[in-house]
């Protein structure tokens, strides 16, 4: 069975990242690796995340990486974190700083609002109904 282990998201700096990811999103730090060439292996995921599946934080090395930092989907949402606690993640988020876009709102498809990471990437927050 085929999965999609990782997806790479283009960051302007490792430690900045790892910070945002591990403290705002409670994101567990799955790997560190320097590769010695001054570029790392980082994957973080989730807190309680299906195995197999996370973020490369992959530091960004060009002008076109860089012009890609916060805008990975063109100002879409392009991440979308789910959760079975909406209300207490929400509220964590919050407090941790995490900007929100709009109110929670409820859909048919489940309970949802959309944020931005540090970079200004959207992603939605769902509990899924």
């Amino acid at each position: 069975m085929s999965h999609i282990a990782l997806i790479s998201l283009v960051v302007r700096d490792y430690d900045e990242a790892i910070a945002f990811y591990t403290g705002a999103l409670g994101f567990g730090l799955v790997e560190d690796t320097d590769r010695g060439d001054g570029s790392r292996w980082v994957v973080v995921t989730p807190a309680g995340g299906r195995p197999g599946t996370g973020l490369l934080l992959a530091r960004a090395k060009n002008d076109a990486q860089r012009a890609a930092v916060g805008a990975q989907a063109g100002g879409r949402v392009g991440f979308f974190l789910h959760t079975d606690d909406f209300a207490g993640d929400h509220a964590r988020m919050l407090t941790a700083g995490v900007r929100f876009l709009e109110e929670p709102r409820h859909e048919p498809y489940g309970t949802v609002a959309v944020f931005e990471d540090l970079y200004g990437n959207r992603w939605d927050l769902l509990q899924p109904a």
